[in-house]
This record gives C-alpha cells, structure tokens and sequence, in this order.
C-alpha cells in the first residue's frame, strides 16, 4: 500500500512567504481619515466617513447589487509623504476571501508604492492569513531614514471597515503632493472596470492609470451590475469637479437592444448637469471564446457599432467634447492570453489596457 501524499504548505516551506507581525510597541498607529494622510477614490467619503464608492442614501434608489458591490473599495487610495523607516497596517475587512479566479491579495489586499507623481514603483503587498478578515501586515522595517511619498492601493472587491497605519514612533508625517488638476477621472463599468481579476490592487486599469495622470480616479465599476441604469447616472452627475467621465459598461448589458436604449440616455443625464465634461465611450474587450463562437463576436461588433454610433449623432449635433474608443483592441493580437477565464484580464492584460488608454486620455485632458 502507497503511503499518503501530505498536502503541500508552501508557506511553511519558503520563509519568504511567512507572515511577519510588525512588533506593535514600535509604532504609532494613525487613522488614514485624519490630515496630513489624503484617500483619493472615494467620492462621498468625507461626508459620510465610509470607505464606500457610492452615498449610503442617494436621492435615487440602487439596486440591492449594485449597493452592496458599493462596499468594495476599488480605486481607494490613501497617500502621504513620510520620513519612516518602518510601515506596516491594520485592516478589518468586511468578509473574507472568496473568489476562485481571482488572488486573496487582489480581492482583500492592500498595496504600497513608492514614489511621486509620474515615478511611483511597486515595493510590496500586504502578506497575511486570507481565511482571516482582521489582520496586520508589514510593508518594510528598518529602512533608511528618508523622504518616501506613499501610495496604498484599498482592496478590490472586498469591504473595508478600518485601517490604520503603523509608523515607527520617530517617523514625520506630511501630506502628498498635490495633483496636477483637482478635476476627478470618473471610470463607471463593469467587474473589468472594478479590477476583476487584478493579482493585487495596483494593476487594477484605473490605479495603472492614475500613476501616469497625476489626477484623482474614482473606479466606479460594479460588478456584473454596470448596466448604465439611469438611477446611476444621476448619482455620478452629481459628483463635483469632473475632469472625465469615461464609460466602459458595455460588457454587462445583456443584449445589444439594452445598450442602445440605456447609453444615449445616460449620456443625456450626464450632459444637462456637465454640458462641457469630456465623455469617452469605450467598447468592450474581446474574449477568446470569440474565436470558437461566431455569434459573440458578432454581438460585440453589433454592439460598438451602437456606442460609435450614439458619440458621432452628438458630435454631429454640436458636442465636440464626447468620443469614442474600440476597447477590441486593448489587449493585442495574442488577446486570449491575457485573461484569467477568458473574460477578466489578468495584470497584463490590465496592463495593456492601460497602456492603450493612457494616450487618449491624455489627449482628451490636454484639450
């Protein structure tokens, strides 16, 4: 008789994946609400001091999913300029990870990057129990005493109740540099937008970008629930200060004949608050089940047709500050490589989303 295989814990085996506890009467533990720390990414959060994209009570009703997936923190940000020579945070989730596609990091972690506007570098994910939904993680120890501006990256599809940040007692603490533009990057869409499948936080396509545009981005992606009801354009048309509105939904609308009816009248909703603001269209991106399925494709090209269509009738009536962008080329020719099932990117895909994206983007915000 064979004996039994013991199971396999990497995390045991490979001292580089083991949770270090940061040594709590070294740190002073600091509430990222207070100054000089600034969150970037939540639209309503110092009214209501909730890490939560949307208002807890919007004049306009949400749909049960959509007020849940609100909870999840994409594209939260918390900066701050530091002399510490440690950093390390505490975080209480609102639930644990769940998701078989997607990282226990990307879903319930936290990431740092090091750096200013334009040069900011990856340094690291928080490393921690993820059957847990309370739990401390070191970023760096003992660093030299210098100058870091940092950027915390919030979860993607996960609530955050609470986080501290932990500093060495003798660290100084300053606020960030100031963006380029106080207008915010408004990103609605679906479970793509919200960052599904993103390994970790940063590579979600809206956190890539606004590490190139030194601007405030709210990711306003709702997963399997970016169906451009009108109720949603009302709550986005009342955020102040819009730079962008970019939309990217698509992917969630059921059927060709739900895109046409719902995106001219989001659009009109948006417009009669914001007559000026920038619109991008952008259509979907391609899934590698296209290739085995003639009709999907075809639905797909049916259905940026639709969105081409809506941008050129507005621009042909006089409003020359809407566009549109084909997402069907975002990932490349190798397009299928580039996801997780087919549908969700992975980091590279994110990636070259981002990278075909960042030029338009710019482009529209120059003129």
């Amino acid at each position: 008789m064979q004996n039994q295989q013991q199971p396999v814990n990497a995390v045991q085996l490979d001292a580089n994946m083991r949770i270090q506890q940061s040594g709590d009467n070294h740190f002073n533990w600091y509430s990222p609400l207070e100054k000089p720390f600034h969150i970037a990414g939540f639209g309503w959060l110092y009214e209501e001091k909730l890490y939560r994209r949307l208002p807890t009570k919007p004049d306009w009703k949400l749909s049960e999913a959509v007020d849940q997936l609100a909870n999840c923190t994409a594209g939260g940000q918390i900066r701050f300029e530091t002399y510490a020579t440690s950093l390390s945070v505490k975080v209480k989730l609102t639930g644990t990870a769940n998701m078989y596609h997607m990282t226990a990091t990307g879903q319930c972690g936290f990431d740092c990057y090091i750096g200013g506007p334009g040069e900011q570098l990856y340094y690291g994910t928080t490393v921690y129990d993820h059957t847990l939904s309370e739990y401390e993680a070191v970023f760096f120890k003992d660093m030299a005493r210098e100058s870091r501006i940092i950027t915390l990256n919030f979860p993607l599809y996960q609530g955050v109740e609470e986080v501290w940040i932990g500093l060495d007692r003798e660290a100084q603490i300053a606020p960030p540099p100031a963006y380029e533009n106080s207008g915010k990057i408004i990103v609605y869409g679906t479970s793509i937008t919200q960052g599904g499948c993103a390994a970790r936080p940063g590579m979600a396509y809206t956190n890539i970008l606004s590490r190139r545009i030194n601007r405030e981005f709210l990711n306003l992606g709702f997963s399997g629930n970016g169906k451009g009801e009108p109720e949603l354009a009302q709550i986005l048309s009342n955020i102040s200060d819009p730079a962008c509105l970019i939309l990217d939904y698509e992917a969630n609308c059921v059927s060709t004949e739900l895109l046409q009816r719902t995106l001219p009248e989001f659009i009109q909703i948006y417009r009669d608050k914001h007559p000026l603001t920038p619109i991008l269209v952008i259509s979907s991106i391609t899934y590698a089940k296209e290739k085995f399925h003639d009709q999907m494709a075809q639905d797909r090209a049916n259905r940026k047709q639709v969105q081409l269509r809506t941008v050129e009738q507005r621009r042909e009536l006089g409003d020359a500050n809407i566009y549109f962008y084909d997402g069907s080329n975002l990932l490349g020719e190798d397009a299928h490589e580039c996801t997780v099932d087919g549908v969700h990117p992975t980091d590279l895909g994110f990636l070259r989303m981002a990278n075909g994206l960042t030029p338009v983007l710019q482009k529209i915000l120059t003129n």
